[in-house]
């Protein structure tokens, strides 16, 4: 498959057939990801590989609360988990609301799943002194999830990236045993889709790109 129909193509998976990952198979995947930048290269990316039953089942419980939670924001429709706006649904209304089955039983039903940290003393956080939640870290560990996810494509695989357990990221590093320093990035379970999507929605370039300023007019095609 040419690049351009990889980027193009690649989808969050979430439903996936019986079909085994092996271990040639993710380890070529983990070898071309790896090429990812980071910061300063320092290469601060982590990856654990999970096939017990028994973990992804307790990953799944881990992500369970801010399922809830993304929920009850759904319901009220507001953007949930959004760091501007705080939610307007109580505690009692996000603990009496299920956690969507799609956002969490892909842990248990995929083949494998793998959790992606990055090592906090290694990377460059230049917005760490602002008031606001901090994005720039992720800038040396989401190229290579994103990597995976592509290579993935690539081998016929699919996976999606979900951050849901990193609510509770303590709890997340002590089932994985993962240092403080750590953070959790993703959790991406991984296997072969149910159904490969072809044709993906995404807004047009003029709608997100402008030119000299925000308020710029829109990047239109010459």
């Amino acid at each position: 498959m040419e690049l351009n129909d990889v980027i193009r193509t690649t989808f969050s998976a979430r439903a996936f057939t019986d079909d085994p990952v092996d271990d040639g198979a993710l380890y070529d995947i983990l070898d071309i990801a790896r090429f990812a930048p980071s910061g300063g290269n320092r290469q601060g990316n982590r990856v654990v590989i999970v096939r017990d039953p028994a973990t992804r089942e307790a990953l799944a419980k881990l992500a369970e609360p801010a399922a809830k939670r993304y929920a009850a924001q759904v319901k009220r429709g507001e953007n949930p988990w959004n760091s501007v706006h705080p939610t307007q649904a109580s505690a009692a209304e996000i603990a009496a609301t299920p956690a969507p089955a799609p956002l969490t039983d892909s842990f248990r039903n995929a083949p494998v799943v793998l959790v992606f940290l990055v090592d906090l003393q290694v990377v460059a956080s230049m917005d760490q002194d602002l008031p606001r939640v901090g994005m720039i870290s992720g800038a040396s560990i989401y190229p290579f999830v994103w990597n995976v996810l592509l290579a993935a494509r690539q081998a016929g695989l699919g996976g999606t990236i979900t951050t849901l357990a990193a609510a509770v990221e303590p709890e997340l590093q002590a089932l994985l045993r993962a240092p403080a320093h750590f953070a959790v990035a993703a959790v991406m379970p991984l296997g072969k889709p149910v159904k490969q999507l072809t044709r993906l929605k995404r807004h047009p370039v003029n709608r997100i790109a402008t030119v000299g300023a925000f308020d710029g007019p829109a990047f239109e095609k010459p």
